[in-house]
């Protein structure tokens, strides 16, 4: 078929315009608005090898077929090919012009191999029937024709799968938290961890007496030198050691002033 088309001409005609004008016209034998759609059984052919059969499409393709009966007596079509078969899904769609009943849309889906253990693929196929799609070949007639239909229009496409990298989106933002999370851990781990009171029996806890070390008041040692266990002011002495040595050492440990229990203030 030799058809020269205007420069950016491009077909997406819709349902009822491919009925009614171009479906229409081939089964009542007048000439199409545009010679566009060839004439070919898509049936001799695998769907892959469809496109380089039409002159026109780069991602869709249409074409005038005949439909064979599968048996000799039935209505069921046959829609084997060499390598597979077309296999129908869903509900027929009916189509309208203007409010009337003029055709009939059925999706279709090519699976590789013999049923029922064929294996689907991307190919999928709308075929369009007129409403009256009745034609002499009638199946009880004495010639058994095998023709179920003199004409049917298809349209023929590949569905392609939207690639989705969520492997590398899902690294880009998992990452940070993960780092964050794990510097969370590390300062909560080496922070030091304070006394909640400042009362005399918690700084003379040995882990406690680490924590404030040696200073220019002395060492923890020295808060029981010179006091003797029997000696009676001996428990007054040490806590009013400690009581200077915390006032001492709060711009050290803190930066700020600490408040000291009013029991060692004297």
């Amino acid at each position: 078929m030799a058809c020269k088309l205007p420069p950016g001409f491009r077909f997406h005609p819709t349902d009822e315009e491919l009925i009614v004008y171009y479906l229409r016209n081939q089964a009542m034998s007048q000439p199409c608005p545009a010679p566009i759609i060839p004439e070919l059984n898509i049936y001799k052919f695998d769907p892959w090898e469809l496109p380089g059969k039409s002159e026109l499409g780069e991602r869709e393709w249409y074409f005038f077929t005949p439909r064979d009966r599968k048996y000799p007596n039935g209505m069921r079509p046959n829609r084997a090919t060499a390598s597979g078969y077309w296999k129908a899904t869903g509900t027929d769609k009916a189509i309208y012009s203007s409010s009337r009943y003029v055709g009939v849309k059925k999706a279709l889906v090519f699976y590789k191999g013999r049923p029922p253990k064929g294996s689907k693929t991307d190919w999928i196929m709308h075929e369009y029937r007129l409403q009256n799609h009745t034609n002499s070949h009638s199946p009880f007639k004495p010639n058994k024709s095998m023709i179920l239909d003199d004409w049917v229009l298809c349209r023929i496409y590949q569905k392609r799968q939207p690639r989705k990298n969520t492997e590398d989106m899902g690294y880009i933002i998992a990452t940070p938290a993960r780092e964050e999370s794990a510097a969370e851990t590390e300062d909560f781990e080496t922070a030091p961890k304070f006394p909640r009171s400042c009362s005399l029996a918690h700084l003379l806890e040995p882990d406690y007496c680490q924590l404030f070390g040696d200073s220019a008041m002395g060492s923890i040692d020295d808060l029981f030198s010179g006091c003797g266990e029997d000696d009676e002011g001996g428990t007054a002495a040490i806590e009013e050691a400690a009581a200077m040595r915390v006032a001492g050492n709060h711009n050290v440990l803190f930066g700020n002033q600490m408040l000291v229990d009013p029991i060692f203030q004297h």
